[in-house]
């Protein structure tokens, strides 16, 4: 009974689900932007400000009123038999006018306009800002199903190990110790794969979520991050940044309010023509008439409220200014700090790798020699860890060499 206990398998074969669908990176981050809700909050602003501009326009252009007044006197008013006012009345006018010149209205309608350029730069940074977590998920699920590798090549070597102990045991020159170990370290490894597994699991449900699939979504391909050379005037790579026209964007706008501050204090006149129609007419009235009216608006006095709008106004530039000189700043810094990250990476892979194959020479060495009866089967399975070990290291590599890779593009303003 025993020995039944020890041939056992180590673990149980069960598999996580199959992902509903496989996308490619460029297809996932397609579906993302499109898809992903904070997409259609952005579209929404976009719609506002454009409900905003068409208000401003609205109130700089030709205005057309039509109102129709009754009035009843509770008595009408006679003259030698001729009606002087009626006692039922109704009179129609209709209102038309146009500001001829108006330089506040103007500003508002051309600030409106900014603001509409500041909403539509915000959805692009969204986009941004969503490919970038889409992608961090997609890299994610490479990373796991490359430690799901790992683990099950580790797991393989582990089987191909203890199968050669038991024979051994089996023949009378091995031990029922180094069988015991041998299948201690294939539990072990069953355990990481199915450890593994269910991470890459989880991470194939995180894009799956943020492509809004039914389901678990799988990575199809592998990313190729190229980055451009560095450049001498890194500020002149900053240019295609989302977040960096945004911030423009903003302070442009600001400035250009600050700017028309002034206008406020300008007078505005309009024009108005209201042609009108009495019945039935009174006596001293005609019946239809008309009248055209030039108005002049001169603001005089408003105990300060301009005074405070315009600090108000110049409060809101410096707080855009300084956004956009602290994105700058940052922007520069992430770029410098994203090459520097891709340089290590480079170097951490390439000293993974190195030791990755040297120790799947000293497992292959080893297992010669324990056949021989030259090593023992402490040894055996130590090199079989640092090989395991090593292999994870080189996982962890390639990811870290990728992220810092999309991190670059991503500082660079080329991403996605």
């Amino acid at each position: 009974m025993i020995m039944a206990l020890l041939v056992a398998p180590a673990a149980s074969t069960a598999q996580t689900p199959e992902p509903v669908e496989r996308v490619t990176f460029r297809d996932a981050i397609q579906r993302a932007v499109e898809k992903n809700p904070s997409a259609a909050i952005a579209a929404a602003g976009i719609l506002r400000a454009e409900a905003l501009l068409q208000q401003a326009r609205a109130g700089a252009g030709l205005q057309v009123n039509a109102s129709v007044t009754t009035t009843t006197l509770n008595k009408g008013v006679e003259f030698q038999g001729t009606t002087v006012s009626p006692q039922n009345s109704a009179t129609g006018v209709i209102d038309i006018t146009m500001p001829i010149y108006a330089p506040a209205a103007w500003a508002r309608r051309t600030q409106a306009l900014d603001q509409k350029t500041v909403a539509e730069l915000a959805r692009a940074d969204t986009a941004r800002q969503t490919a970038l977590e889409t992608a961090d998920a997609f890299l994610t699920v490479i990373a796991r199903r490359r430690a799901v590798e790992t683990n099950v090549r580790a797991r393989d070597t582990a089987q191909s190990h203890f199968e050669l102990a038991r024979q051994l045991q089996e023949r009378g020159t091995g031990s029922r110790l180094n069988q015991l170990r041998a299948q201690q370290e294939l539990s072990i490894d069953e355990g990481l794969v199915e450890a593994s597994r269910l991470a890459l699991y989880q991470a194939q449900e995180a894009l799956g979520v943020l492509l809004a699939a039914d389901g678990p979504v799988d990575a199809a391909d592998e990313p190729d991050f190229t980055a451009p050379e560095p450049s001498q005037n890194v500020a002149t790579g900053l240019l295609p940044r989302s977040d960096l026209k945004l911030f423009s964007a903003e302070q442009s706008a600001a400035e250009r309010v600050v700017r028309d501050s002034v206008k406020d204090r300008f007078p505005s006149l309009s024009a108005t023509f209201e042609p009108q129609a009495n019945y039935p007419s009174p006596f001293f009235t005609p019946s239809r008439s008309w009248r055209f009216l030039l108005q002049l608006s001169i603001p005089v006095y408003d105990n300060g409220r301009r005074a405070g709008e315009r600090v108000e106004r110049e409060s809101a530039l410096d707080v855009a200014r300084a956004n956009f000189t602290g994105a700058l700043t940052r922007a520069s810094s992430e770029v410098r700090a994203a090459r520097e990250a891709v340089a290590s990476a480079e170097r951490s892979l390439a000293s993974a790798q190195a030791g990755a194959g040297q120790a799947q020479e000293v497992v292959a060495i080893v297992n010669i020699s324990f056949r021989a009866g030259a090593a023992t089967n402490i040894e055996v399975i130590d090199a079989e860890q640092r090989a395991r070990d090593a292999d994870a290291t080189v996982a962890n590599a390639e990811d870290a060499l990728r992220r810092a890779r999309l991190s670059l593009l991503n500082a660079l303003g080329l991403f996605p």
